[in-house]
């Protein structure tokens, strides 16, 4: 078998994320099973908005089946390929609109999250600004042989700096944006912190009054509740603008939304979330991307879902053709399906072979383990409760700490007791005995 070779602050954020039942952030790739088509779809679409086009993708699946870790593997991606991207969670703090700023709440954990591939945990924002300003200077200098210290720099650099943000006065609040940016170059320039540090200010959405900007930095507009979104198309027009390959923005936790129980505010983020939907659909947004996840509940319930928004209903609602047999993978909707189990089987070994070199002892658990740990899972569980990933991984790491601190303790004794501690299941169906049964006749079990 190949040596694992992975470096050992990732094997510490993998084995500390997943005993605790989180995604990790990093070394998801060393990790990943299944979700090849909905990889595949999502990566068609970076070639798109990396053309100057925009998606917007609802990835919807049951607590647990893996939406956080498709949304962060995908980010990974994407930084990968010269994307900015920004992440938040949403939650009864942060919405798409609110009467009481959650929608800015949700702008400044988005720019807080800014990050790109030499940034990769956020805070990216001044990085970026500040790689643009240099990379004009580099390039006027070999073109025109000036030297750093010449007034002539300067003077040029500003001519790029306004030629990129006279192109952004033409959109919605684009001309208070490039104003922004502009005095953010001035305090670049003169070494000015303060104006520097305001212009920053302004770009995350910390300034919490008009008269304050104006007084600041001579623009009369915010960024609110209302207009954050506007602001983030251009967002993604700049960051286009100065060379990479566009913006992609990954909202999880979007049953927050289907949580609110004030109907006219649900109603209300219904409708941010449709114009958002329509502005990538309909060509009104570039280089913009926007992936959302939450629970098939809060799209499909008609009560309260996404579907009681008729507008929302009809364009998200699959099409006349398509099956859960027959998917085609370019539905608005990306719906994930649980792992089979001989995926999950290959997500234990992966996660066998890893924690073994990050505690550096020599892997003792054979495949035919592997399988009877499933077996016990899906015992226990039942069908009516089938089996999620999350559930899988954190019993299986605690199983391997339990193994690795108490040398005297046996696999099957750990198995026998937890399946002498657990209720069994309600009962497997006939197709998930098949399932197993094929797994373990493969394994001569």
């Amino acid at each position: 078998m190949t040596e694992l070779k992975i470096p050992k602050r990732l094997t510490t954020a993998l084995v500390n994320s997943l005993t605790a039942g989180v995604v990790p952030r990093v070394g998801l790739e060393f990790i990943a099973v299944g979700r090849k088509p909905e990889v595949e779809s999502i990566l068609r679409d970076m070639d798109n908005i990396a053309e100057g086009g925009a998606a917007f993708r609802l990835i919807t699946g049951r607590y647990g089946s893996g939406k956080s870790f498709l949304l962060q593997i995908i980010r990974n991606y994407a930084m990968d390929r010269d994307f900015v991207v920004a992440d938040a969670d949403l939650s009864p703090e942060r919405r798409l609109v609110g009467t009481k700023g959650q929608g800015l709440a949700t702008y400044r954990e988005l720019m807080t999250h800014l990050s790109t591939r030499t940034r990769p945990d956020g805070g990216a924002l001044e990085a970026i600004l500040q790689k643009w300003i240099a990379a004009i200077q580099q390039d006027i200098m070999q073109e025109t042989g000036l030297r750093p210290d010449d007034p002539a720099l300067n003077d040029k650099v500003e001519t790029q700096i306004y030629a990129v943000t006279n192109g952004m006065q033409n959109l919605v609040h684009g001309f208070d944006f490039a104003k922004v940016l502009a005095a953010y170059w001035n305090g670049y320039k003169l070494g000015d912190d303060d104006r520097k540090g305001a212009a920053l200010r302004w770009l995350r959405g910390e300034v919490p009054t008009k008269t304050e900007a104006r007084k600041d930095l001579g623009v009369g507009v915010i960024i609110d509740d209302d207009n954050w979104y506007d602001y983030m198309k251009l967002w993604s027009e700049f960051t286009a603008a100065i060379g990479y390959k566009g913006l992609l923005l990954f909202i999880d936790e979007g049953v927050n939304l289907y949580k609110i129980t004030n109907s006219v505010s649900r109603q209300s983020n219904y409708e941010k979330l449709l114009t958002m939907f329509n502005d990538t659909m309909q060509g009104k947004a570039e280089h913009l991307g926007i992936y959302m996840g939450g629970t098939p509940q809060f799209v499909e319930d008609e009560r309260r879902g996404l579907f009681s928004y008729d507008a929302l209903r009809s364009r998200l609602i699959d099409g006349r053709y398509g099956s859960s047999s027959l998917r085609t993978y370019t539905s608005p909707i990306l719906k994930l399906d649980m792992l089979s189990y001989e995926e999950i089987l290959i997500l234990l070994q992966k996660l066998r072979d890893i924690h073994a070199l990050h505690f550096k002892y020599e892997a003792q658990l054979t495949d035919d383990q592997l399988i009877a740990f499933m077996q016990t899972a899906v015992n226990r569980l039942g069908a009516e409760e089938l089996l999620t990933t999350r559930e899988v991984v954190r019993d299986f790491m605690d199983l391997l700490h339990t193994l690795h601190q108490h040398p005297e303790a046996t696999f099957e004794e750990l198995l026998g007791e937890r399946a002498a501690a657990q209720p069994q299941g309600k009962g497997q169906s006939d197709d998930d005995s098949d399932d197993l049964d094929d797994l373990l006749a493969e394994f001569e079990l």
